[in-house]
């Protein structure tokens, strides 16, 4: 990881004073140098805590992503260099004219909220775009909100913009993917994936810091998970070094031999809905959050570490959960989720999407995204993801549009038909917003003599080639036994 990449740094502008420090005299807004990945890295401490094993220090490192903070014990810290103390004459403003930049600045951004179409309310105050980042006209970061409180906001929020919506997606970077290289338009692949991993999806807003990560790992399973973002866990779960969650009812422990004990009367072996899919791969199940309250607000709080902005966690009435699981001998293990509206007027096939970090990267956001579709072809209707997408989930809706719509055009080409953007819309059950925007980023939608034209490069023809030699796994639509839900108007609602 190449840190110099970025030029985002933590603390402030000004000078600090430099001086020794202690475990005890250490407080928040020193820059310290603590251990990461073996090497010693500056880091700002943002909060500290007392736990069962000692005291630690939850630290934002020098140029690293806002998901790779992470609560510290003092045996990292090197105490041996000073330590930079917080600067209040630089970090207080001075005067009135500060105060009124940012009352005015808050105003410009309360407007931008007020712009953005759509018939869902936003719970958020303010939001800003990912700096320095090749779309990012197309990403949007939602700051997460103090309370849980307002009922449309289970999943990521989104305005109307043609990227992708909240998320966090794996980005498909397995054996069975085929190596992007540099495009003409200058744009490389890999280097983005890890600008990415090490850069985007960082929470803008300042008032974010007070929403520090309150979990430090969960055992879920046989992996140890270690969370991104804040989830509203109860709040003496935060003086664990470690919590419990079981992998089959997401039932979550603080101490271990309640875990123990739960395990032994667990009778759950997979998600308590109707599977609807299977093949020697994967399954899916469906679960209706009225039904399954309890465990769809588990997983949503399960979820919420590791999505930067889903801000509510507790009224799942109004969705439908679709569950991708693994089965072994043990059961049918949680691979990824994805949630949609049980009535939705904009017709979005995706409200929230989440592959578990342990199965990121092998292939399964694109069986997410593939189901998604195919329960959109069943319903004839055209879908489209909430926008927007975070980062990581605008690369792999992308990926999906653009091999969809590339196989889709070698196939027109090869009968010598015609296409229309509408005809590709009605074929692939994407919107028409969708299918322009992709073309429009893979610079394959041209304007000549008077007319717009789609034009196939010879070099896409070829990776298509080369990636049909590999390998990859497919939802077979045959084998989904499932027919779209009639609700109620009581039963589509809310609950409380």
């Amino acid at each position: 990881m190449s840190p110099g990449i970025l030029e985002a740094t933590v603390g402030s502008d000004g000078p600090r004073q430099k001086n020794k420090a202690t475990p005890d005299t250490l407080r928040v807004g020193c820059i310290a140098m603590v251990e990461k990945d073996g090497q010693a890295r500056r880091a700002e401490i943002l909060s500290i805590k007392d736990t069962k094993s000692g005291r630690q220090f939850y630290c934002n490192f020098d140029n690293f992503n806002k998901r790779l903070d992470e609560w510290v014990p003092v045996k990292r810290i090197n105490f041996e260099q000073d330590v930079e103390w917080p600067n209040p004459d630089k970090d207080k403003p001075k005067d009135g004219k500060n105060k009124q930049g940012a009352t005015a600045q808050k105003k410009n951004l309360s407007k931008k909220i007020q712009k953005r179409p759509g018939k869902r309310e936003q719970s958020v105050t303010s939001e800003a775009a990912t700096p320095n980042h090749p779309w990012s006209e197309f990403v949007d970061s939602q700051p997460q909100s103090k309370a849980p409180s307002t009922p449309r906001d289970l999943e990521s929020k989104a305005g109307q913009t043609p990227a992708a919506a909240g998320d966090e997606m794996d980005l498909d970077e397995d054996e069975n993917t085929p190596d992007i290289k540099k495009e003409d338009d200058g744009f490389s692949r890999e280097a983005e994936i890890e600008k990415l991993r090490t850069g985007g999806s960082m929470t803008q807003n300042p008032t974010e810091l007070s929403r520090i990560r309150n979990i430090s790992k969960v055992q879920f399973g046989k992996y140890d998970l270690f969370p991104w973002y804040f989830s509203p866990y109860p709040e003496s779960f935060t003086q664990e070094d470690a919590i419990s969650v079981c992998e089959f009812c997401l039932s979550y422990y603080a101490d271990l031999k309640s875990f123990a004990r739960h395990r032994q009367k667990c009778t759950l072996q997979h998600p308590p809905g109707n599977e609807i899919y299977r093949d020697d791969y994967v399954s899916f199940f469906e679960i209706d959050g009225r039904r399954q309250r309890t465990w769809c607000r588990n997983l949503c709080l399960l979820s919420k570490m590791f999505l930067d902005h889903k801000t509510l966690y507790y009224d799942v009435d109004p969705f439908l959960f679709y569950v991708m699981t693994q089965k072994t001998e043990k059961g049918q293990h949680l691979v990824g989720y994805f949630s949609k509206e049980k009535e939705c007027a904009d017709g979005y096939n995706v409200a929230c999407i989440l592959t578990m970090p342990q199965y990121q990267r092998k292939g399964f956001g694109r069986l997410l995204i593939q189901f998604s579709y195919e329960l959109s072809k069943i319903e004839g209707k055209l879908g489209s993801p909430e926008k927007p997408l975070s980062d990581l989930g605008l690369l792999s809706y992308r990926q999906y549009w653009s091999e969809n719509i590339i196989d889709l055009l070698v196939e027109y080409n090869e009968r010598d038909e015609r296409c229309t953007i509408e005809s590709i819309s009605t074929a692939l059950a994407m919107t028409t917003q969708d299918v322009e925007h992709t073309l429009q980023a893979l610079k394959m939608q041209v304007y000549h003599k008077g007319e717009h034209k789609v034009v196939l490069p010879e070099k896409m023809i070829q990776a298509r080639e080369k990636a049909r030699s590999k390998q990859k796994r497919y939802i077979a639509p045959e084998r989904i036994q499932w027919k779209p839900p009639v609700f109620t108007a009581s039963s589509r609602t809310w609950g409380w």
